[in-house]
């Protein structure tokens, strides 16, 4: 008979053979995408470097989950409840940033105005960023077409009504005097908050629900741990009566 209950240990395996799969999904994901991790980094997005982190954690911790609960040994779970504690806090720290981004985010883009988007605009490679963001995303400027100046770009340029992508209103007449397309994007880029907004909830969502599962394993890693110094501790003494 083992040291930890059947159905405890079980449980415990099954959800981290779980997480083990999970982890090998998104380690196939993140190498598909790292093709463009490079390209990504050169016009100012994140690196992957943190995602690997994420994604080999979410691997490895369950594997050692499994072989804490196989060997039921005490010191193996100790570690294993370490690293749940680890992941824990540090789920919570990723959630509380995206959580104060989101609102920072959220406030700058409320109180949006001309003067907010000049230091954007005088960041040459902010200017090209938005360039090709303005060209996939049927938008013009970050908050107003007038965040250009006199000259408005061609990816700017509207030449359908109707684009049919969620993001643009249509079509609308350049301002008096200055250069560029006749007709430009109605909407601006900072109408993509809300998908922005999306974006950050799910990450939150994911944080969150990490920590919580995190909770829950260090909770069963301390249960186990309970019963396996209740199994030995009930074999010394029984060792020494015999004796």
């Amino acid at each position: 008979m083992g040291k930890i209950n059947g159905c405890i240990k079980c449980l415990f395996i099954f959800f981290n053979v779980l997480f083990a799969i999970l982890g090998c999904v998104l380690v196939y994901l993140t190498v598909q995408v790292t093709a463009f991790s490079h390209q990504v980094a050169a016009v100012g997005g994140p690196s992957l470097a943190w995602s690997w982190v994420f994604v080999l954690g979410v691997l490895i911790l369950p594997v050692l989950g499994i072989v804490a609960a196989c060997m039921e040994k005490e010191l193996v779970l100790r570690i294993f409840a370490g690293f749940m504690v680890a992941g824990m806090i540090i789920m919570l720290i990723f959630g509380i940033v995206v959580v104060v981004a989101r609102n920072t985010l959220k406030d700058s883009l409320d109180t949006a105005s001309a003067e907010a988007a000049k230091p954007f605009m005088a960041d040459e490679e902010m200017r090209k960023m938005l360039m090709g963001f303005e060209q996939s995303a049927q938008c013009c400027g970050v908050f107003s077409s007038s965040d250009w100046g006199n000259y408005i770009p061609q990816s700017c340029e509207c030449k359908m009504q109707h684009t049919g992508f969620p993001f643009s209103s249509g079509c609308k007449a350049k301002p008096v005097g200055v250069l560029g397309p006749d007709q430009i994007y109605a909407t601006s880029c900072g109408v993509l908050f809300v998908f922005f907004d999306l974006f950050f909830k799910i990450i939150m969502g994911i944080c969150f629900t990490f920590a919580i599962l995190a909770l829950l394993a260090l909770l069963m890693s301390i249960l186990m741990i309970h019963q396996i110094r209740k199994h030995d501790s009930g074999g010394s003494s029984m060792a020494m009566e015999s004796y």
